[in-house]
């Protein structure tokens, strides 16, 4: 798979839950419907659950300051369900469909 050179920022939202899972669930609703906003803005690029069931994760758009404000928006965070964590990198390279999206 051929690889474009790109220097869009972009970040990693890391999703830690603090409450039990029956909790979690009960904000998932408001959580699937914040995903799907930031989905259709095109913020957001990639998103799931970790491994075993801890936490998720999202991979978007723009700068650490944005996204902060943006997943501390979250429902998850919101309710208190959830810690998040932001980490900003430029995607130095990315395969030719996601170069696409980050606008390289």
């Amino acid at each position: 798979m051929a690889t474009a050179r790109t220097d869009a920022p972009a970040c990693l939202i890391l999703i830690t839950y603090v409450v039990p899972l029956d909790e979690v669930d009960r904000h998932m609703k408001p959580h699937v419907e914040w995903l799907e906003r930031g989905y259709a803005e095109g913020l957001f690029l990639l998103s799931g659950r970790r491994n075993p069931r801890t936490g998720g994760l999202i991979v978007c758009r723009g700068h650490k300051a944005e996204v902060e404000a943006l997943a501390a928006s979250d429902p998850f965070v919101t309710s208190g369900a959830s810690t998040i964590e932001v980490i900003e990198f430029n995607a130095s390279m990315a395969a030719d469909a996601i170069a696409a999206v980050l606008g390289a």
